[in-house]
């Protein structure tokens, strides 16, 4: 038997369609999985006649591998990717490449990085987004980890990727940077997923309870909205969500689905280390909580007896709401991804790595969730400045910002008006009136601390730091 181009571990349903994937391009791959079962219905099933071969031991499938060997692991994030890491270090030659393709932490992929290298082999940390059917069929790939392992990799990682661009040959894959960059990347990506999905949750929640829409309404609205500057995977899927009915209740399935949302900690992650760097990730931080707030449904529903609140719906011109909607979600989601680029650049400073956020916006462009038209303006915002600061100091996304001002502050208006949470919406539209003004109150509020604190202040017209006694300057009437 020919030895193998690649190893992979790690046999669920993207595991397995990576692998489909791969040897689609003619690739042969040798694989392995925990649950020998597991392995065996797939050799025998999907993978049968395909240059696939399975294997039993780990020890087998690396003595099946071409040198350089590379061996992708594609089990679940923690403490299975470092035993894994330990059981194929004693097997493997001096510049054989372990891939971790798990939706791993990047701390914790910035230390199999060190810890690999340490070893005398390399370590590649992947973010992988596409689902099933982008690990099948074209995924968005984005390696980080040692640098030294790319050229090995790049041929068969950027093969197997989305392509994008006018001839359909620009791979949704190149490399990021070193260590944890990769996956940092990638929580980035799940993080602005969390801000996109949460703002057309609140677009379709305003358009269903401020104007009464039927589903088959939002089902033209959405793809009204898809034919614009909107258009995107999630906007798509949206408008598919709609038109599917449920056989039980002869409704639709949509208006069935259990309120609460669940979570698989990125966007999570995404937050935690926003407020470990200082970074004003607001909206997206507003969408984890609005997941947490949704699993609390038993209690929101006895609150929902006791609480009251306003009541009513729009009775203002209804297509012009819509279109005010549409707007509000435009600005909303320019501003997510302003606020997801300057945690890139602040994550970059961080450790010391050199981002491209142009190829960044690219490697999103296709394959993954997020995937949409407005990446290209993205990139293109990029490629006129490499260094822009803010999303939104941008002549394009500004000019976009300043048409859909009125709209958006509306629509934020009118929920609040009739009681409608917009926690997305609220939070994008208070991070742009705080990050366009000059002045914010946190001079008082540095006051209020020097105050019971002695946390001392700086001064506008001087430079240093200052302390007042304000107990003893105090002036207060009789």
């Amino acid at each position: 038997m020919s030895q193998h181009d690649i190893g992979l571990i790690g046999l669920a349903v993207m595991g397995q369609n990576l692998v489909l994937n791969m040897a689609s391009r003619g690739y042969s791959v040798g694989v392995f999985n925990r649950t020998t079962t597991t392995t065996d219905e797939f050799i025998d099933g999907t993978a049968a006649g395909k240059t696939i071969s399975g294997y039993h031991s780990v020890e087998e499938l690396v003595a099946n591998l071409k040198s350089p060997r590379r061996v992708m692991l594609m089990v679940k994030a923690g403490p299975a990717v470092d035993a894994l890491i330990g059981q194929l270090t004693p097997l493997l030659d001096p510049g054989d490449i372990i891939i971790d393709g798990g939706n791993t932490q990047f701390d914790d992929t910035n230390r199999r990085t060190t810890e690999v290298e340490d070893s005398g082999l390399l370590f590649i940390g992947t973010g992988v987004s596409g689902g099933e059917e982008g690990a099948l069929l074209g995924p968005s790939i984005m390696p980080g980890g040692s640098p030294d392992a790319w050229p090995y990799v790049k041929d068969l990682l950027q093969e197997i990727s989305a392509k994008v661009g006018p001839e359909n040959d620009i791979p949704c894959c190149e490399w990021v940077g070193p260590a944890g960059a990769g996956h940092y990347v990638k929580m980035v990506h799940n993080g602005i997923e969390y801000g996109d999905m949460q703002l057309i949750c609140e677009a379709y929640f305003i358009l269903k309870h401020a104007l009464g829409l039927s589903n088959e309404e939002l089902y033209r609205v959405f793809s009204d909205w898809n034919e614009g500057d909107l258009q995107s995977y999630l906007i798509e899927i949206t408008r598919d969500i709609f038109t599917v009915t449920d056989e039980d209740s002869g409704g639709h399935l949509v208006d069935q689905i259990l309120d609460t949302a669940g979570q698989k900690g990125t966007g999570k992650w995404m937050s935690q280390h926003a407020l470990d760097l200082g970074v004003p990730t607001t909206l997206i931080t507003e969408a984890v909580f609005a997941r947490c707030l949704s699993a609390q449904k038993d209690s929101r529903e006895r609150a929902e007896a006791v609480l009251s609140g306003p009541t009513g719906t729009y009775d203002g011109d209804r297509d012009a709401f819509i279109e005010d909607v549409r707007q509000a979600l435009y600005a909303s989601k320019i501003t997510s991804y302003a606020q997801g680029y300057v945690q890139l650049d602040a994550a970059a400073e961080e450790f010391g790595w050199e981002l491209d956020n142009g190829q960044i916006a690219l490697l999103w462009r296709g394959g993954c969730i997020i995937r949409a038209t407005f990446l290209e303006d993205i990139k293109a915002a990029f490629d006129r400045d490499a260094d822009l600061e803010n999303l939104l100091l941008d002549d394009f996304f500004r000019d976009a910002i300043e048409t859909a001002q009125p709209s958006w502050r509306r629509v934020v208006a009118t929920a609040v008006e009739l009681g409608l949470p917009v926690p997305g919406f609220s939070a994008a539209l208070a991070y742009f009136d705080g990050y366009r003004r000059g002045r914010l109150p946190a001079n008082l509020l540095q006051a209020q601390r020097d105050y019971f604190g002695a946390h001392t202040y700086r001064r506008l017209d001087q430079e240093g730091t200052f302390h007042t006694d304000w107990i003893r300057e105090r002036q207060l009437e009789d």
